[in-house]
């Protein structure tokens, strides 16, 4: 059942994109809170369909640590599902994404409109300071910054690897940085189509304010959000069991 149930939300949940992609196209000319209005909508309805057809539910923790206005929000990245999900909470929001996804037609339009800044990944060293003033101006307008730390999407229960570039930006632009855990990549796991059932929990953690070096801050995000993850990873393998076979024989979190 759970094969046949994610291949019926796959299938709903591309048709769903695609559509909205397609028809609502004119309103990028209203410009970017119209754009992440039509993302927050794309990512209530595919939240939705993920319960109803698969049987898996989001919860959000923490939302208390989410301030209005300007914050880079760091999250931990197994899974696409956290790159709408997050949307659905955060204001006025930005993410740092690979360039080349803005050249992907109708998709990159959005993404361009939205105010989305795009790297060239290849370029690691000259993408950072690239990088480091369009957040700062970001900030200043008071959006709210979504970026991975990790980079890519790492399977549930794998080992960090975090990198530096997010303690540059919290340093260069003196913004409040908000951690975020997760256990999305035991439901929506990454190069695989299932989808399984269970509570997916995406939490806002305690936000780590501005003055930090660059050494203490790392320390701090990293120790938060594995922390926090390793806990809702065990969590729920407590509540559906199943979901162990997921976690890779070496990975480090507890189920007992």
């Amino acid at each position: 059942m759970i094969i046949l149930r994610s291949v019926v939300f796959n299938v709903l949940f591309y048709i769903q994109l695609i559509a909205l992609l397609v028809g609502w196209s004119p309103c990028l000319i209203f410009g970017r809170h119209s754009v992440q209005n039509i993302a927050r909508f794309w990512a209530r309805n595919s939240i939705w369909l993920l319960d109803k057809i698969c049987g898996a539910k989001l919860e959000f923790r923490g939302l208390e640590h989410l301030p209005r206005g300007a914050c880079i929000i760091a999250s931990k990245h197994q899974s696409f599902f956290e790159t709408f999900a997050l949307t659905v909470q955060t204001s006025d929001f930005s993410f740092v994404l690979k360039r080349e996804l803005m050249m992907i037609p109708f998709f990159g339009w959005y993404l361009k409109c939205g105010g989305m800044i795009g790297i060239n990944r290849s370029k690691r060293g000259s993408a950072l300071a690239q990088l480091a003033p369009q957040v700062r101006a970001h900030i200043a307008q008071g959006r709210q910054f979504i970026i991975f730390p990790e980079g890519t999407r790492r399977p549930a229960g794998a080992p960090p690897m975090f990198k530096s570039g997010v303690a540059r930006l919290y340093l260069e632009t003196g913004a409040i940085c908000v951690p975020v855990a997760l256990n999305t990549g035991l439901f929506w796991p990454r190069r695989s189509f299932l989808r399984r059932p269970g509570r997916i929990v995406i939490e806002f953690l305690e936000p780590i304010l501005p003055g930090l070096t660059k050494e203490a801050f790392m320390q701090l995000l990293e120790m938060r959000i594995e922390a926090a993850t390793n806990r809702l990873v065990a969590e729920a393998c407590r509540e559906e069991p199943a979901l162990r076979e997921v976690l890779p024989v070496s990975g480090g979190v507890s189920h007992a």
